[in-house]
């Protein structure tokens, strides 16, 4: 793969982090629950004073910094849909020369409670679409992710309008904390690393404690 290609033949350790936030594009899309990821996105672009410009990777991408002197963050959302998210994150990768180990991909989690955040490098996609093709486009699943609750559809109401449908009037009340604690959950991968960040947040219940 190009990234391994690129981490043998230099010993220089970038300070650039890719973040994508994962969902579906359009004005239709962007307040449900598939879409908390680019919710959380931009949190981290409002605080680093960026906005999202069009780019050449079938993408829109806010670049900075959140302190000064601090790692670069490169911001991206896919202009395509969720299913097929593996391909502009690996042109971002690419075109950013970006390893894996320096990917964080915020999205939507079925699995866990709604209101709450989990943190996780590598392991299976669970289901979850646009962590697979974002897998198999890389050629490999270690990449960091953050995990935000969503919690599983009530009684038979089908998972795919579950994810497509807004937030419950009783979950939009909590849902600025949520997209919050996922951009904090972020920075502290960035920052202080993956375990410190899973000490702070997987204790959590109902958000951050």
């Amino acid at each position: 793969m190009w990234w391994r290609r690129r981490k043998e033949t230099t010993d220089v350790t970038t300070d650039n982090w890719l973040v994508v936030g994962l969902g579906n594009p359009g004005a239709k899309y962007e307040a449900t629950r598939h879409n908390v990821g680019q919710m959380a996105l931009d949190v981290l672009a409002n605080r680093m004073g960026a906005k999202f410009s069009p780019h050449k990777t079938n993408s829109r991408v806010a670049e900075g910094r959140l302190v000064p002197g601090g790692p670069k963050l490169i911001l991206a959302k896919s202009n395509g849909y969720m299913n097929t998210s593996g391909g502009p994150v690996s042109a971002l990768a690419k075109y950013f020369d970006i390893a894996p180990d320096r990917l964080i991909v915020l999205h939507d989690e079925l699995d866990i409670p709604f209101d709450s955040i989990k943190l996780k490098t590598g392991g299976g996609h669970g289901g979850h679409n646009g962590l697979r093709d974002i897998a198999k486009a890389l050629g490999t699943p270690e990449f960091t992710r953050v995990r935000i609750g969503i919690g599983r559809p009530p009684g038979q109401q089908d998972v795919a309008d579950f994810v497509l449908k807004p937030f419950g009037t009783s979950e939009r009340s909590a849902l600025p904390v949520l997209i919050e604690d996922a951009a904090d959950a972020t920075e502290r991968v960035i920052t202080d690393g993956l375990l410190a960040a899973q000490q702070r947040y997987h204790g959590a219940t109902g958000g951050a404690q």
